[in-house]
């Protein structure tokens, strides 16, 4: 008799934006789908149904013992280093008997840079066919911003690949929440920079309140720049490529390949500016930007 494998469980951040939790929804039944011989359950850390532990509960009710985790996260903030360790550590008290891994967020992969260059081409429309055309424009990428520098620095590093070998005049970076600089900002910055042609792009998986913000912020400095020509690309949306490498980092997780970036980690490096984050509990963040926006759970441990 074969063991069966471990069951999925997609860990999502959550948001007030109905169309955005039910693309989450509807991409976690798309995975269950795609793969019949596996169980797949899904739910938030706030802010949307169905919580995370009511996700391990229906598992659970399903037969499951084992299961891997999957944070639905571009970047390693808060959420994946802390908060989603947390709930899952208190699933396994209410639940005696189960056992889990844990897979990494997952960005940047070349998949997604595939899907956002992807977005670009459909902002440009015939506008961007040549390489000529890609030479003149300039991607604002916009991040979803934390209080934590190693997420941040991973959205610059997204950037940085998106930019190499494409052909784009330049990608510059902004957030539209807890980090500098913001999105008017960035796309000031890009001026000075010589741009007279700008796609932002928001670096986001679902539509949410903060992609829609994203859209209004770049509206309303375009409005005042005329002068300068601005398009808006959508996010990256329930694609093949997303719904392959969900897979992917659960078969690391699977595995034990697990590959948390420790290196520039503030709970463990003393980090400039950052020195007396190590060692601390980490303290679950909030995005002011995001209406209503709060926490209801306490401060734990950092994890990895």
């Amino acid at each position: 008799m074969t063991t069966p494998p471990p069951a999925l469980l997609i860990a999502g951040h959550g948001t007030r934006d109905d169309a955005g939790a039910e693309a989450f929804r509807d991409f976690v039944r798309e995975l269950g789908n795609r793969h019949p011989e596996l169980p797949v359950a899904g739910g938030f850390i706030e802010l949307s149904p169905p919580p995370l532990g009511d996700a391990v509960t229906e598992l659970v009710e399903r037969g499951v013992r084992r299961f891997a985790a999957v944070p639905l996260m571009l970047v390693s903030a808060g959420h994946a280093k802390g908060d989603i360790p947390a709930a899952l550590a208190r699933e396994k008290e209410r639940h005696p008997g189960i056992s889990y891994t844990y897979g990494r967020p997952l960005g940047p992969h070349p998949a997604l840079l595939s899907v956002l260059e992807r977005r670009l081409d459909e902002a440009l429309g015939s506008a961007g066919r040549t390489p000529q055309d890609r030479a003149d424009v300039t991607v604002l990428l916009v991040g979803r911003g934390s209080t934590d520098p190693d997420a941040n620095a991973e959205v610059y590093k997204a950037a940085r690949l998106l930019w190499e070998g494409r052909g784009f005049g330049g990608v510059e970076t902004a957030f539209v929440s807890l980090a500098a600089p913001d999105v008017p900002s960035g796309l000031d910055r890009c001026v000075r920079l010589g741009a007279r042609r700008i796609v932002v792009l928001p670096y986001f998986l679902f539509t949410g309140i903060l992609p829609e913000r994203v859209r209004q912020q770049t509206e309303g400095w375009a409005a005042a720049h005329p002068e300068v020509e601005v398009r808006s690309a959508d996010v990256i949306g329930p694609e093949p490529e997303l719904l392959d490498l969900v897979m992917e980092r659960y078969a690391e997780a699977v595995r034990g390949d697990l590959r948390m970036n420790c290196d520039s980690c503030v709970y463990r490096i003393a980090l400039p500016g950052f020195e007396d984050k190590v060692g601390m509990p980490q303290q679950p963040h909030f995005h002011p930007d995001d209406d209503h926006h709060h926490h209801h759970h306490g401060g734990h441990a950092h994890a990895h």
